[in-house]
């Protein structure tokens, strides 16, 4: 049996650079309880993303991806209206990490952090290959 190898976000070997963006907070409108339609709560978003790596960007943000644009895809989204599953957000969001050609891989976390009184934080995270 095969090992499974798990892609790396930074590799110069292989060509790919890690563009992140960590502890993004915003207000959404988000979650499948009754207490939870109708307002919003504070979600924490981390986004990890494996690209085409250019020795030379040539000091030209168009030669990379740029980590204003996933922000504001991710506000996008979170406008668009209630989401009901902190799934369905994260598989959103990297579907749209996938609209730069550049991108390979994708690591989304959502967490929600005001859903459990005793804990910091609930979530998922995903990863995706284009």
């Amino acid at each position: 049996m095969s090992k499974i190898e798990t892609p790396r976000f930074a590799s110069a070997v292989s060509g790919i650079r890690h563009v992140f963006i960590r502890n993004l907070e915003l207000p959404a409108h988000i979650g499948v309880y009754r207490q939870e339609e109708g307002r919003t709560q504070p979600v924490r978003i981390n986004v990890d993303l494996a690209t085409d790596d250019f020795a030379d960007a040539q000091d030209m943000l168009e030669n990379v991806v740029d980590y204003h644009v996933i922000e504001k895809r991710i506000r996008a989204i979170i406008a668009e209206g209630h989401v009901r599953l902190a799934e369905t957000l994260a598989e959103r969001i990297a579907a749209a990490c996938f609209e730069d050609q550049r991108v390979r891989t994708v690591r989304v976390r959502v967490e929600k952090l005001a859903a459990l009184t005793h804990a910091e934080s609930v979530g998922i995270e995903i990863e995706r290959t284009r």
